[in-house]
């Protein structure tokens, strides 16, 4: 059983395997759904305060990372997307794309070749281009964009709320 509601506008649209794979067949609405899954999101940010000395530019911490954060409420969650989207590369291509967007990401720190924040900005439109995960995915490139500048480069975390609201206003 999945639940029920269309898929809010702008988001990624579920394919029915990916929809089965909801932990929770009491599900009716959207509104029930994104409870559950901001309850398992405060879990998985808990965790991942506690994460030391981590390397988080690796593939292994990047589907952690989304497994505490999503795993109590889809079965899928912490492994890549199988299927094409409206948005992403081909599924194919996401462990290969990655590699890069790290291997470049960590040149980028050791030759400062740019400012952190236009660092973290890349890193985040890059992960969000590739689309990882069937769900979850703007979320979770907030997230390690925040880690990144935390925990890699010493930097503070971005207001989101903040951009959110700039981005309203233009």
């Amino acid at each position: 059983m999945s639940y029920g509601l269309d898929e809010p506008e702008g988001a990624t649209p579920l394919d029915p395997d990916e929809k089965e794979g909801l932990r929770f067949t009491h599900i009716i609405t959207r509104g029930e759904l994104d409870q559950l899954e901001q309850a398992n999101i405060v879990e998985g940010l808990q965790w991942l305060k506690k994460q030391k000395n981590t390397d988080i530019l690796s593939e292994g911490f990047v589907c952690d990372l989304h497994k505490r954060l999503f795993g109590q409420v889809w079965t899928w969650a912490g492994t890549f997307r199988k299927t094409g989207k409206n948005i992403g590369v081909d599924p194919i291509q996401i462990a290969i794309q990655l590699r890069q967007l790290f291997d470049d990401t960590r040149y980028w720190m050791e030759h400062e070749t740019y400012p952190s924040i236009e660092i973290a900005a890349r890193v985040h439109h890059k992960l969000v281009l590739i689309h990882l995960f069937p769900n979850g995915n703007g979320r979770h490139a907030r997230i390690m964009t925040d880690a990144l500048l935390i925990n890699c480069m010493g930097k503070p975390a971005i207001d989101w709320a903040g951009v959110f609201k700039l981005a309203a206003h233009e």
